[in-house]
């Protein structure tokens, strides 16, 4: 306690009257390690030393007289900043730093995920927009790098193994995935003594992260997975900082202000950086439950503490998580090959995208209005008919209607075109004055080219029985009246005043007779309907499926009206200019468009199941050399990976041995030693849950490198397994000392066999070697491992 205060008055500045009373309040103890830290950090705002047991040093007599000159001054506007350069730390960022960047131009050519995020780099430099469904952050940093270079994105990615012009900057393009790589190590030695391990584990941590060698191999490509554990990793780090420094500090502030950036930045690489994010909030959640007992601090206080980290996180997060999404737009302003995606009225907004398709048609939808309706959330397709029918009776042998189908089709087509009628009208040109359609007006919709109206009745819909069929009706003269009518609902009719526009209203369309809205259902048609997209009518209408907005828009011509038709075109113009659409309408477009874009992938034949990564079962292709047997392959280092996997099962195993011990009162740990073993526990194996279980309920491919986050924690909790394991042998283990130095000797000649497979591995991961194929052989430990042997 003593040598943490002296350190803190090295660089701080207080008066000595509060000098007087902060040591007699040193004088307090607690027994349990929770109130220990807490009493500590009360006194101390600006020290970087992790808590008490983590050999913090007394500082030098000189630094005393120093702080006694600084005393005198006593100016209460100061603060101090102290600069530390940790030889640990500074030698593993160095170590690492040389794996990942050693020969990183090599391979000269597209290395399997680059392809995308390749595209993606080149697409901002170009400031074309593209659709991606995780957030921008990381291919927005790599971008940066490229373009401070002065690449122009001229490449095109093409396929797996093109090979790289002299335009591309290889090293710029994989340098921030490099720096990440290179940065993780230190950050998880300075996580790992932040929990009070010793240094020689936390080292360790730091070198387990070095030389696992999928963590290498994906650090040193265009690639997004070392850039999202280094923003979690360091939100962690900063959130354990946070809660042991003195509320409403300048360090309290910045530490929280670091932790919800970094944790909010990697949710913007991935979406599944939400789970490192999930994970610090339930350790803040813990810290707060904690310091509950605590009766010397008033509720007014507990609460006002809490408000005030809710305030700093989530405006934090809010800031960055918005203002990347505002770079992205602000950077991607010309229409691209995945504009389609959005709506009409986003695409309208971009240079060269929709505007210069329907520049100069007509704003207001009216009888006579010839349109199509565009499918706006989920898949991009168009309301569409064509002459053929329904089948008599489906393969369950339900019956149909036998009437026109009505599908969504997702290409142009003249069979979009639809006609709006109303029903009391049968020609279906345009007046000499205009009869606007407006919010709650019925209508009917003609097919331009069929001249047959939309119907809808009560018969099942062939891909989708709890819906009805839509159809395009077909007098058979028999006992099925026509039902044409349907109500337009315009859902942003504030925009409009409730008048009915193309490109930006959305409306529903709500069959009149059964009160079912028009829903594209997602569902594929068989052959007889052309593998067109189902299109059905469902009483359920509130569904963002059953929303349409008018995409192309003229007015029915007629040679007798044409002097009519300039009259309203004059009147009701679309701005010749891009379509303004306000930032928070496209950030709100796209954060709904990449929850519903996600990859359904095919099966792969590198995809795996979380289970088969516990082992590492199955590997992943890379990249391999046309010329030889040299390859990139995502392999991890095996001794790490399976040690790992026992730790999990060694915590467990502990803990469950003390938690039945302590029912008993067997008390086999000291207060402190039981906190910090829960406490290390419940970070460790909670963020490995966290980042584990949830791909059990993924619906989509998944992939050897899903598992690297979940792999981070399980690494440090091998660390802090190792640890406690030498805790015990002393505690509990007659002749303590030759025992330890067993154990020890065991751990060096694991860690021998740590090196063993990094070096032997590390051809897989860098690339560089030209291998045999009895060479790739004997590197095939498990049958499953599908390296890949393309020359004798």
């Amino acid at each position: 306690m003593e040598s943490v205060s002296e350190a803190t008055e090295t660089t701080t500045v207080r008066s000595r009257k509060t000098q007087q009373k902060k040591q007699q309040q040193q004088q307090k103890r607690s027994t349990s390690m929770e109130t220990d830290v807490n009493e500590r950090l009360q006194h101390s705002s600006t020290s970087d030393e992790p808590a008490k047991g983590l050999n913090v040093t007394k500082p030098k007599d000189s630094n005393n007289e120093q702080n006694v000159i600084l005393e005198e001054v006593n100016d209460r506007f100061s603060f101090a900043i102290r600069l530390e350069f940790n030889a640990a730390t500074m030698g593993l960022f160095l170590l690492s730093f040389l794996t990942r960047f050693y020969r990183i131009t090599h391979p000269k050519g597209v290395v399997f995920d680059e392809i995308h995020f390749g595209k993606f780099v080149s697409l901002y430099l170009k400031n074309t927009f593209y659709f991606d469904q995780h957030p921008p952050l990381g291919k927005l940093l790599i971008a940066g790098a490229a373009g401070a270079v002065g690449y122009s994105g001229s490449f095109e990615f093409p396929k797996i193994g093109s090979e790289y012009d002299a335009s591309v900057p290889i090293l710029a393009l994989r340098f921030v995935p490099a720096l990440c790589g290179s940065l993780l190590a230190p950050v998880v030695y300075s996580i790992l003594r932040q929990v009070k391990l010793g240094q020689g584990v936390s080292i360790l941590g730091g070198l387990l992260i070095i030389l696992d060698n999928a963590l290498l191999t994906h650090s040193r490509f265009i690639l997004m997975e070392s850039v999202l554990l280094f923003f979690a990793a360091l939100g962690i780090l900063t959130v354990l900082k946070f809660l042991q420094a003195k509320p409403f500090s300048v360090r309290w502030l910045t530490m929280g202000t670091i932790a919800s950036g970094s944790l909010t930045a990697a949710v913007c690489v991935k979406f599944v950086g939400f789970y490192s994010y999930l994970l610090a909030m339930y350790i803040i959640g813990r810290h707060i439950w904690m310091e509950l007992p605590d009766r010397r601090k008033s509720n007014a206080y507990i609460l006002f503490k809490v408000i005030a980290k809710a305030i700093l996180i989530v405006s934090v997060s809010l800031a960055v998580y918005v203002g990347c999404f505002y770079l992205h737009f602000a950077t991607l302003y010309k229409a691209g090959p995945h504009d389609n995606v959005m709506t009409s009225a986003f695409q309208a907004s971009l240079e060269g995208g929709l505007a210069s398709i329907t520049k100069g048609q007509p704003l207001r939808v009216q009888h006579g209005s010839q349109i199509t309706l565009k499918h706006t959330h989920g898949r991009v397709c168009w309301l569409h008919s064509h002459t053929h029918v329904y089948p008599i009776k489906y393969k369950d042998g339900r019956g149909s209607s036998h009437q026109q189908q009505v599908t969504c089709y997702g290409f142009k087509d003249v069979n979009n075109w639809w006609i709006v009628k109303r029903p009391n009208k049968d020609s279906l040109m345009v007046d000499d004055e205009p009869d606007y359609i407006e919010n709650g007006d019925v209508i009917q919709l003609v097919h331009g080219v069929t001249s047959r109206a939309l119907n809808s009745h009560d018969v099942a819909s062939p891909m989708s029985p709890l819906c009805q069929e839509v159809s395009c009706y077909i007098d058979y003269n028999i006992s099925m009246p026509a039902n044409l009518l349907w109500r337009v609902e315009i859902l942003n009719g504030k925009e409009s005043k409730n008048k009915w526009h193309a490109i930006t209203s959305q409306v529903r369309l709500v069959h009149v007779n059964t009160t079912g809205a028009l829903k594209y259902t997602g569902e594929q048609l068989p052959d007889w309907g052309f593998n067109q997209f189902e299109v059905a009518a469902d009483r359920r209408q509130q569904t963002i499926d059953t929303i349409w907005n008018v995409e192309e828009h003229r007015y029915t011509q007629h040679k007798d009206k044409k002097d009519v038709l300039n009259k309203l075109l004059a009147t009701e113009m679309i701005p010749t200019e891009p379509t303004k659409l306000s930032f928070w309408n496209k950030f709100a477009e796209l954060q709904l468009k990449m929850l519903l874009h996600a990859d359904k992938l095919e099966s792969h034949m590198y995809s795996s199941e979380p289970q088969e990564w516990l082992l590492m079962d199955k590997g992943i292709a890379y990249w391999i050399d046309g010329e030889s047997n040299a390859q990139v392959h995502l392999l991890g280092n095996l001794v790490i990976w399976y040690s790992a996997t026992l730790a999990i099962l060694m915590y467990v195993g502990f803990l469950v041995f003390y938690l039945i011990r302590r029912r008993r009162e067997l008390y086999d740990l000291e207060p402190v030693e039981w906190d910090r073993f829960r406490l290390g526990g419940e970070i460790f194996l909670a963020g490995y849950l966290i980042h584990y279980l949830p791909y059990f309920f993924v619906e989509r491919t998944l992939f050897l490198y899903n598992y690297l986050p979940a792999l981070l924690f399980k690494v440090m909790l091998l660390c802090f397994v190792l640890d406690h394991c030498q805790l015990a042998l002393r505690k509990f283990v007659k002749q303590p000392t030759f025992v330890v130095g067993i154990f020890r000797a065991i751990v060096v000649a694991w860690f021998a066999g740590v090196l063993y497979f990094f070096q032997r591995y590390s051809v897989l991961s860098y690339g560089t070697t030209a291998l045999s194929a009895d060479d790739v052989l004997e590197l095939r430990l498990k049958d499953t491992w599908d390296l890949i042997v393309h020359k004798p």
